[in-house]
């Protein structure tokens, strides 16, 4: 099932209303739906994937870079090293139907910006292994006015100085976030961005700070794919920085570049 949603791009046929009319069609149920989901060995991932099938996803793919198999039928395991372009392109070849599109693989090291090459890894990841996945399964995503879900981080706002390479990657994989859902609107993909906050996982295993758990945070990224919402907050962290991006100056000129690109795609 799926609705439109006001004040986003459109991509109907005849003239195109003006930006502030235009709309984009959006996912309200998982139910019924095919969805993969990279990274989903633990974590967040693995709770999304557990999540997907209580919401009655008909089918799961279950992206790993070892996999193994799943009890649930619904799930189909996949060789998924997103930084592995042979990979990407067999898993690409292997999906035949695709609604929904989760982005979740990512990598989280201590560092001090000492070493490029622990920035570059995590770049390889959390940005470039994104938008390779992304590019990889967007033919499908347009034939099914689809969705692409980026798990990002509170992060991409501040960086957090103990992970400081992390910070720097989800901040640029949350601007090619907000550019992707510029460019693809007219194909009717919509493209969500997941700003966690501290989730309980191996990743933040090191910090002792509350934090949410896997499953809650899940529930909440599925919740805001429902609902349609562009940027979804999760966790009661991340949830605290909802109204003020949303209501700030930078959404707020992220509005108006889209507007000016609908604009500038309708001269074309």
């Amino acid at each position: 099932m799926s609705s439109r949603k006001p004040g986003c791009l459109y991509s109907g046929g005849g003239p195109k209303p003006p930006p502030e009319t235009e709309e984009i069609v959006i996912i309200t149920s998982i139910a019924g739906k095919t969805v993969l989901i990279t990274g989903s060995n633990r974590g967040i991932g693995q709770a999304l994937v557990e999540e997907a099938l209580k919401r009655n996803a008909k089918r799961v793919y279950a992206g790993m870079r070892h996999p193994s198999a799943h009890a649930d039928r619904r799930v189909t395991a996949l060789a998924l090293d997103v930084t592995d372009a042979a990979q990407i392109r067999e898993a690409a070849a292997e999906v035949e139907a695709l609604d929904v599109l989760v982005n979740n693989a990512g990598i989280a090291l201590y560092d001090d910006l000492s070493d490029r090459s622990v920035l570059q890894q995590h770049l390889a990841v959390n940005l470039f292994g994104t938008h390779s996945v992304t590019q990889a399964f967007l033919p499908l995503l347009m034939r099914s006015a689809g969705a692409v879900v980026n798990n990002l981080s509170v992060n991409a706002f501040a960086p957090f100085p103990l992970i400081p390479a992390y910070s720097i990657s989800k901040a640029a994989a949350f601007s090619l976030t907000q550019s992707l859902r510029a460019l693809v609107a007219e194909h009717q993909v919509s493209v969500h961005a997941v700003l966690t906050g501290i989730v309980d996982t191996d990743m933040s295993r090191g910090v002792d700070i509350p934090k949410a758990s896997p499953e809650s945070v899940a529930r909440g990224i599925f919740d805001g794919v429902e609902k349609g919402e562009e940027d979804i907050f999760p966790d009661p962290m991340a949830q605290s920085q909802a109204e003020s991006w949303r209501t700030g100056a930078a959404k707020e000129l992220e509005r108006q570049y889209a507007a000016i690109a609908a604009a500038s795609a309708q001269r074309v």
